[in-house]
């Protein structure tokens, strides 16, 4: 586009352009003292007043001399103050990527980095882009948009975390401002050595073969700390709204998906009916959680179309399969009905849903999510056992459901009722057993709370 193609042309000469002005001051400003210290004092009388001036006076040597130094550094502020508009015009639009890195980011890092922005005292460059990238995220619903900034954002921020170090006390950020490593972006990227997994950063500085290894560290003034503290406050604000927009998508689901629907007796059909019919009660069946599905399905073809970091992404997914987790878990000990036989197989059908997803999704973007989903496919698990009488609570508590408490288990198995087989829940003697636990874990003051948390 014509901006950008400009600004890319304004960025190969801004150095040389920035040193000519300053040598053009420092020449300016060194030959005026020269004249004025051969230069005579030229006295002129007139004859009507008999009024001496002295034009090389001490007052106007030092108007004119102030004058000469002030207009070539004028001429390179306003020249700056061009640069930097352009800048925020072109990153205003959505710029796109090239070969997966967000063009955004890369053009801004270069120009911060060109105009020496990250050592200077005073600049107001920081917050303009700050600002422009609050105006952007207005649209809190618009998913795509998020993405395009967090992407933008996240990679900005990791090129900062690379290039910038603190210089001494004079450039300390504000003390009672978060640091790094206690911010959710500080805590995930702390654990890289270099750059995380899937993030290219090289675009940021041209044609380097190194890659992001071979940036060099500046000694960062307090804006630019401050801009990098900033920065680091809107990718978690943007992460928090994709994240939290993805909930409310599927929060309706959710409540649908704990108790299986009713379906007409579709068991009465004979032969082939009977083979259609139960084929489409299970498709009514499954819906709710291939609705789910199809939304986890949208965010992620979002996340990696906007190559939002893969380790943002899988951060993403882990936090709304810990959501779901709760949200079913919770909902299943609140509701008896709930916590029969076929409920149990139709929760365990929806579950089986999830983790084909996070399969295809693959561990580079699910990551460890289906691990988050322990206590619901747990007690789910313990709903569909077999033969629960005959087993110990030594093998549920440790081999089925070695996450759930005793609280959590007592519930369970005490709201159970087989609506298939008509077979019972645990033995007497297991129940009994879990309340001595309970009752033990009461006088030790430990938390009686049944739900996930």
């Amino acid at each position: 586009m014509v901006v950008n193609s400009r600004l890319e042309e304004k960025l190969n000469n801004i150095e040389s352009e920035n040193k000519v002005l300053r040598q053009q001051a420092l020449t300016l400003a060194q030959n005026n003292k020269l004249v004025s210290g051969h230069s005579k004092s030229i006295v002129q009388r007139t004859e009507s007043t008999k009024t001496s001036v002295d034009l090389h006076s001490a007052s106007m040597n030092s108007r004119d001399q102030s004058e000469v130094e002030e207009r070539p550094q004028k001429s390179l502020n306003e020249k700056q103050q061009e640069y930097q508009d352009l800048l925020i015009r072109c990153i205003a639009q959505h710029l796109g990527f090239s070969k997966g890195r967000p063009v955004a980011a890369c053009i801004i890092y270069k120009c911060l980095r060109q105009w020496g922005s990250f050592e200077v005292e005073r600049t107001s460059i920081f917050d303009r882009i700050i600002q422009t990238i609050g105006h952007a995220i207005e649209t809190q619903e618009n998913n795509d948009n998020l993405a395009y900034w967090l992407s933008n954002a996240s990679t900005l921020l990791l090129l900062l975390q690379r290039t910038l170090k603190a210089g001494g006390a004079a450039g300390m950020a504000p003390q009672h401002r978060r640091t790094s490593s206690a911010t959710l972006f500080g805590r995930m990227t702390m654990s890289f050595r270099g750059t995380p997994q899937g993030v290219n950063l090289s675009l940021a500085n041209g044609e380097m073969s190194g890659g992001v290894d071979t940036l060099q560290q500046v000694e960062a003034k307090y804006p630019a700390l401050l801009f990098k503290q900033q920065l680091t406050a809107y990718v978690e604000k943007i992460y928090g709204m994709i994240r939290d927009n993805l909930k409310k998508e599927i929060s309706p689901l959710l409540g649908l998906c704990i108790q299986a629907p009713r379906l007409s007796r579709a068991s009465l059909l004979k032969g082939t009916a009977r083979t259609l019919a139960n084929a489409a009660a299970q498709e009514i069946l499954i819906a709710h959680w291939q609705g789910i599905v199809k939304s986890l399905g949208n965010a992620l073809n979002i996340l990696k179309a906007n190559h939002v970091p893969p380790f943002l992404v899988r951060k993403v997914f882990t936090q709304i399969f810990s959501f779901i987790n709760v949200q079913l878990f919770n909902s299943l000990l609140l509701r008896r009905e709930c916590c029969s036989f076929s409920n149990g197989e139709y929760v365990k059908a929806g579950l089986a849903e999830l983790e084909h997803w996070c399969y295809k999704a693959t561990d580079e973007y699910a990551g460890s999510a289906w691990d988050e989903l322990k206590h619901i496919r747990q007690a789910i698990g313990f709903l569909v056992i077999h033969q629960k009488p005959k087993k110990t609570l030594d093998e549920i508590s440790h081999d089925l459901c070695p996450v759930l408490s005793i609280q959590q288990l007592y519930r369970i198995s005490t709201m159970y009722w087989d609506d298939k087989y008509g077979t019972h829940s645990l033995s007497p003697d297991v129940i009994s057993n879990m309340r001595v636990l309970m009752t033990e874990d009461s006088n030790n003051a430990v938390s009686s709370s049944f739900f996930a948390g």
